[in-house]
């Protein structure tokens, strides 16, 4: 499949996953605003994709990434996002969503594990209680967050003003 093709609206993903659960497989969900894209996310997502036989990959939109980030925030447009991330290997599925967390998301997909990155634990992912009332685990994958979106930037403008 394609890149472009593995992004995909909620309702096309909701029926790809009817069909590996009808093949018998399992789904992951994972999330996130993936902005540069660094080794972190590749770790967090590898990760995710080792838990299930399908990893379906939620990116924040623009909308929700500034609401959650702060202004300036995306510095890469959603659709750029998600084809990076529907480019890795790990990846069968990506989709974008405007909320500020995926419940409505789990709602839909009743993934059989939600995976966040290493900065939670099992305990403190906000949308447990989502994902175990139909019967669902949670889990963290990835190496411990030494990677940032935000220092990146952030070291990149500092490189860049120490060129002029």
């Amino acid at each position: 499949m394609s890149t472009v093709t593995k992004v995909q609206k909620l309702a096309q993903v909701v029926e790809q996953r009817e069909r590996w659960r009808a093949e018998g497989k399992t789904v992951a969900l994972a999330n996130g605003v993936f902005d540069l894209i660094h080794v972190g996310h590749v770790r967090y997502l590898e990760g995710a994709k080792e838990l299930a036989d399908c990893l379906v990959v939620a990116v924040n939109s623009d909308a929700s990434t500034r609401a959650y980030k702060g202004p300036g925030r995306p510095h890469i447009p959603e659709g750029e996002r998600a084809e990076m991330v529907a480019a890795l290997a790990c990846t069968d599925r990506v989709l974008v969503f405007d909320e500020l967390n995926v419940r409505s998301i789990i709602r839909a997909l009743k993934p059989d594990v939600h995976v966040k990155g290493t900065d939670y634990t099992p305990d403190s992912i906000p949308e447990a209680d989502e994902v175990r009332a139909y019967g669902g685990r949670v889990a963290v994958a990835g190496d411990p967050k030494n990677h940032s979106t935000t220092e990146l930037a952030q070291r990149l403008q500092s490189e860049r003003r120490e060129t002029k």
